[in-house]
């Protein structure tokens, strides 16, 4: 059974990504195709990248939060990354996140859920340049949800289900049939190492 992991990619106060990484979260595992879980980032409290090698060097570490932070994106197989639109892109936190590792990202699956005014899609496009660097295969499907529509006072998340669910039924078959090919991808590659 491949691992997935839902990543709430703010850690702004008052955030929306929680209840709409929830939303996802509740639909998703009622599957039994993969396992789901909530990565919060505000859980690992990562400075500004500060380990004095790159992550691409390999996994030595120096500080625990990025040690606890490897760990926890090691033992996942694929990702949703639910995230919002801060000027044209992804959240600072979630990008500084992504940058503190390298390895565990490698050959593994990714899907995304965006949201802000125009439904998180440019932030979408730029995590999608972001994951293709760090090697991670990204399935097409995406969901987008907009502060205007599915918000209340742009803060109280009340999707319309008819329209987003199935985009996000199809993110998930997608999502998770790339996870397990990519899962196979992972081995192939530690045989030859």
């Amino acid at each position: 059974m491949v691992r997935i992991g839902i990543i709430i990619g703010s850690t702004r106060p008052g955030r929306n990504g929680e209840a709409v990484a929830r939303w996802v979260y509740e639909h998703a595992r009622k599957r039994t195709d993969a396992e789901f879980e909530l990565v919060d980032l505000k859980d690992f409290n990562l400075p500004v990248y500060d380990e004095p090698m790159p992550p691409s060097f390999g996994k030595n570490y120096q500080h625990e939060h990025t040690k606890r932070w490897s760990a926890k994106i090691d033992s996942l197989d694929g990702f949703i990354f639910v995230t919002p639109e801060y000027n044209h892109a992804t959240s600072g936190a979630l990008k500084n996140a992504i940058d503190f590792l390298y390895l565990e990202w490698n050959n593994k699956a990714a899907a995304f859920v965006g949201y802000g005014s125009l439904g998180g899609a440019r932030a979408i496009e730029n995590l999608r340049t972001i994951m293709s660097e760090v090697q991670v295969a990204h399935v097409r499907q995406q969901v987008s949800f907009s502060l205007f529509t599915d918000f209340e006072n742009f803060s109280i998340f009340k999707p319309n289900e008819e329209v987003h669910l199935p985009a996000l039924n199809t993110m998930l078959d997608q999502l998770v049939a790339w996870t397990k090919a990519m899962k196979a991808v992972r081995q192939e590659m530690n045989l030859r190492v």
